[in-house]
This record gives structure tokens, C-alpha cells and sequence, in this order.
């Protein structure tokens, strides 16, 4: 479905935000342990508080602010007890963190000023926006290399095309249902969700990959994943002492 000038513009600030966030979050998994840069990204609702009150004008209750201070305390224990640890895995992930936020609370608000796109046809544009973003760039910084790379990659594996068509359409189908849950809430409670998702993801790469996690980066690991867990009740109790107002009748 085409879309008008206007919503274009819309969605360009989260396309641009979705193209450089994924660039970032891809450099930190080439420089650390993919546990390390999903733990140090368990921080993204943070970045979200801030920027739904600077962006959406959304204010999120002192009570629910305070159960993000054991997640950043987790993170921070996390990182100094990592063996891959090093200042450009962890920047470029925090990179990757504020760039999502901003993904998100700009997401969130084009999904309310554009009436006639539902949720997926917006993500769908997201995506072919960042695509245009990103494809010059990989065409100057890795196209001299691009053949002989892949050359190298069909060697150790042979299913090469097949694994890579895969990961394309799994990552694809996991960020299009992550835009439709982030319709339905605020984008600090579709970043707390988020986290859920790296416990996966930390628990597998421990198992596939092999890497090795110190005690410090466990209990850091399980602090921050508390964090997360008081965050969720925390807000589930405020919405039941705090109820939405019903809409009053004409």
C-alpha cells in the first residue's frame, strides 16, 4: 500500500532509528559474548522511560522508575565480571539501546497520528526504509570484501544461503510481532518484554557457543532478570489501584 509524503516522513525517524540500532547491536555481537551485549541491553527500558516523557510526554510512576535500579545495578555487576568484556562491545550495544528507545516511543507515536496503516503495513515501511539506510553502507564498507567473505562462509558451511534465508525471515517474523505487541503497550513495558526474550537467548548462547559466564556475570545477570520481574508487578499493581478513566457518554 502506498503511503503519502506525510507518513512518510512519520516513519523515517524510526526507520532510521531501527537500521542504526540493528548496525549497533550486530558490531556489539562481533565484539563480546553474545550474552554480554543481550545482558547489557536488558537496560532498554530504561532509555525508554526517559524518552516516553521527553517524546510522548507519558510519565512513568516513581514506584515502577525504582524497579529499574536493580536492573541497571545487575548490568553494570554483569559487564565488570565478563571475560569478552571490552568498551566497543558495550558501547556500540548501548548504542543499540538508545537508538531502539527512540525506534520505539517514535513507532509508537506514528502508529497513533497515522490512522489509515495498521501496525504491520507501518512496520513493513520501517523495514524497507532502513533497508534503503542500510544498503549503501554495506555496499562501501564490506562490498570489496562481500566474495570472498562468502567464499569463506560456504566452506565452514555449506548451507550457507539456507541458514542465511532463514535468519532473515525468523529475525523478520520476531521484529514484526514485536511492533504489534508494542501497538498494543507503552514502549517501556514492550522493552521489559524484550528482556524476557534475552533470557532465551543468554541460556542458549551459554549452550551453542560454549561461552563461559563468571559468577559475578551470573548473579549480575540474575539481578538485572529480577529487576525485570519487579518491573511487571510492580506495574500490573499501579494499573490496579490506578485504573484508566472509562469514557464518558455523549
Amino acid at each position: 500500500m502506498p503511503i503519502t509524503k506525510s507518513e512518510f516522513q512519520k516513519i523515517a525517524g524510526p526507520a532510521a532509528m531501527h537500521a542504526i540500532g540493528h548496525v549497533a547491536a550486530n558490531l556489539s555481537f562481533a565484539a563480546v559474548a553474545i550474552s554480554l551485549t543481550h545482558t547489557v541491553k536488558t537496560l532498554e527500558p530504561v532509555f525508554s522511560v526517559i524518552l516516553s516523557k521527553v517524546v510522548l510526554g507519558q510519565s512513568t510512576p516513581l514506584p515502577v522508575v525504582g524497579t529499574l535500579v536493580p536492573v541497571m545495578a545487575g548490568v553494570a555487576m554483569a559487564s565488570a565480571g565478563e571475560l569478552s568484556f571490552n568498551w566497543s562491545g558495550f558501547i556500540s550495544a548501548m548504542v543499540s539501546n538508545l537508538t531502539f528507545g527512540f525506534r520505539a516511543v517514535w513507532s509508537k507515536k506514528a502508529m497513533g497520528d497515522i490512522k489509515d496503516l495498521s501496525s504491520t503495513a507501518i512496520y513493513a515501511w520501517t523495514t524497507l526504509i532502513s533497508v534503503l539506510i542500510c544498503v549503501p553502507g554495506a555496499l562501501i564498507f564490506e562490498g570489496p570484501r562481500l566474495q570472498a567473505g562468502i567464499d569463506i562462509a560456504l566452506q565452514k558451511e555449506p548451507n550457507f544461503y539456507f541458514a542465511l534465508l532463514s535468519v532473515g525471515l525468523l529475525y523478520h517474523l520476531y521484529n514484526q510481532f514485536a511492533f504489534n505487541t508494542l501497538s498494543r503497550v507503552t514502549p517501556v513495558s514492550h522493552g521489559v518484554c524484550n528482556v524476557v526474550k534475552r533470557v532465551v537467548i543468554i541460556g542458549t548462547s551459554v549452550v551453542f557457543f560454549g561461552n563461559k559466564l563468571t559468577d559475578k556475570t551470573k548473579i549480575g545477570t540474575v539481578i538485572a532478570l529480577i529487576g525485570t520481574y519487579l518491573y511487571t508487578e510492580v506495574t500490573k499493581r499501579h494499573k490496579a489501584s490506578h485504573p484508566s478513566p472509562s469514557p464518558k457518554a455523549a
